[in-house]
């Protein structure tokens, strides 16, 4: 048994139990000075804990906005191009890839395959842990190559600790397609900085629970792939103002969005708004395009796919000022 000294510092003590570790050296490996007594805390002292630890997450975040705003720029350029995005990850950060590539058709009504994403040990893992999974760089290889990757398409790979393997064989097969790469990790250090378009790396520094990576570095992982994702769509024509008008109308809730979207671009009531929908296939976008404009629904389609699909630019009319004005109301 190794007796430690009062005094050794933590860092110590890792490195003395891992020093033939590949792991232990990693900031998402790392022993929280904060978090030491974590287990004799009470509820609500634990609970003071996170929050704190978890306002770091935001300012770690904020200090790489130029690279996420860059991120989306790629994705939105490739998108306009006919490119599609995938994000490939294992265990939380698959998780998390997975998410994103969900919400993109109900949100966006983008098709099933333009958003897609890889997880290491499939669909199964999402449920399910499968750890052993994201050592396999050969399965990162083949599952990327049945993606077929070309060089109009994103990938993006999420990795944490920035050394999963199962990421690594992926980014290291679409590099091979040219296809273009972003990394999210929470490894400023990486070394595959020289290897991928762009990296982006919030320093979140050592979770609470050592080692628990859907904490801080989970977190702060769904808040950039959140501001990618959406930066991406917004800038391709998604939004209205801040309106979700390409909305897919599959419920009954999404349905009274479209209706109350409409209600707010254009002043119709809800029964006008619904006859209007059906008059435009469900299509919110083209439906205020017929509004405007008083054309029919095929030239009012063709007008906003002239205007690459941006309805500011379809009608002429910046809906900032009206939405300005409903919230003063």
């Amino acid at each position: 048994m190794t007796v430690f000294r009062s005094g050794t510092s933590i860092d110590k003590i890792a490195l003395l139990m891992l020093t033939h570790s590949k792991w232990h050296a990693l900031p998402t490996e790392a022993i929280n000075p904060a978090s030491l007594n974590i287990d004799k805390l009470t509820p609500t002292g634990i609970i003071d804990l996170m929050l704190a630890e978890d306002r770091k997450v935001m300012a770690a975040v904020h200090k790489e906005r130029e690279r996420i705003a860059a991120g989306a720029d790629i994705i939105a350029r490739a998108l306009r191009k006919g490119g599609r995005v995938v994000f490939v990850g294992a265990g939380t950060s698959g998780r998390l890839g997975m998410l994103e590539s969900a919400e993109m058709p109900p949100t966006f009504g983008t098709e099933p395959a333009l958003v897609q994403a890889i997880m290491a040990g499939g669909k199964h893992a999402i449920f399910k842990a499968r750890e052993g999974a994201e050592d396999s760089y050969e399965d990162g290889v083949r599952a990327i190559h049945r993606f077929e990757p070309t060089r109009k398409d994103v990938v993006i790979g999420v990795s944490a600790s920035g050394m999963t393997p199962f990421v690594r064989g992926a980014l290291t097969c679409a590099r091979t397609a040219d296809a273009h790469i972003i990394f999210v990790t929470c490894d400023p250090r990486t070394e595959l900085q020289t290897f991928v378009d762009i990296v982006i790396a919030p320093a979140v520094g050592p979770e609470v629970i050592a080692g628990s990576t859907r904490l801080k570095a989970g977190t702060a992982t769904k808040l950039v792939l959140n501001m990618l994702s959406t930066g991406a769509m917004v800038l391709v024509g998604k939004t209205y103002g801040n309106l979700m008008v390409d909305v897919r109308i599959g419920s009954e809730k999404l349905r009274d969005r479209a209706r109350r979207i409409l209600h707010v671009a254009t002043g119709l009531e809800a029964d006008e708004a619904e006859k209007l929908l059906k008059r435009a296939k469900g299509n919110v976008k083209v439906a205020i395009v017929m509004q405007k404009t008083g054309l029919p629904y095929t030239r009012a389609a063709a007008r906003l796919r002239r205007a690459q699909d941006l309805i500011r630019d379809a009608i002429g009319e910046d809906i900032e000022p009206r939405l300005r004005s409903l919230l003063k109301t």
